[in-house]
């Protein structure tokens, strides 16, 4: 039924679409195990700067199509949670800061140590989100610019898991925004004021 000039098309089209749903299926998992408490991986202590820097790593060739700066730096913090489940918090932060951006812009993923907190922020000069939207931004499947984001490849799940993987190790999440100007996120990891480790999950 397809002329021999459109199978490439086709094909490059059914290949995407099946990519996307296998995206969905696996984000829509993850955070139903995050709901459920599910989720059989070990707690141990782990850098957050280090552990931010090898992830902005895996996002190097992405943030290299857009011509997005995207730098790391402050405090080797150690805190105690869950790996797999953190590294997918800051993928999906910087994942999201990349690709709601202008080209040529920049990304900061920045790790501070407070007296009893410890701040992981993730700041971009993006397109922003309206006053009207950020109260809303991490419910599941909620798309601010629906063509954008399918453009993207997004399943609208991504901040929905960010906001799951904070609530799972007893954090805090703050957005600031302003259209045209950017946005920063922070996710906050209260301290053991005994320890000088930053407990996430206590």
């Amino acid at each position: 039924m397809v002329q021999p000039e459109d199978i490439a098309e086709f094909s490059n089209r059914i290949y995407n679409e099946a990519r996307h749903l296998i995206n969905l299926i696996d984000d829509v998992i993850r955070i139903s195990r995050l709901d459920e408490k599910n989720v059989q991986l070990p707690f141990e202590e782990i850098d957050l700067l280090e552990l931010a820097k090898e992830t902005v790593g895996r996002l190097a060739s992405l943030a290299q199509q857009k011509r997005i700066k995207i730098s790391v730096g402050g405090d080797n913090a150690v805190i105690f949670g869950v790996r797999q489940i953190l590294e997918e918090m800051i993928y999906n932060l910087c994942d999201n800061a990349i690709k709601y951006n202008y080209e040529n812009g920049m990304v900061d993923v920045n790790v501070k140590i407070l007296s009893d907190q410890v701040v992981l922020t993730v700041a971009d000069n993006g397109f922003g989100i309206p006053r009207e939207h950020q109260s809303r931004v991490f419910e599941r499947f909620y798309r601010i610019d629906k063509s954008h984001s399918r453009e993207t490849g997004g399943t609208g799940l991504g901040l929905s898991i960010v906001k799951h993987s904070v609530e799972f190790h007893n954090a805090k999440i703050r957005l600031k925004s302003k259209p045209g100007k950017g946005t920063t996120i922070s996710v906050i990891f209260r301290c053991d004021n005994n320890s000088s480790i930053c407990f996430a999950n206590f």
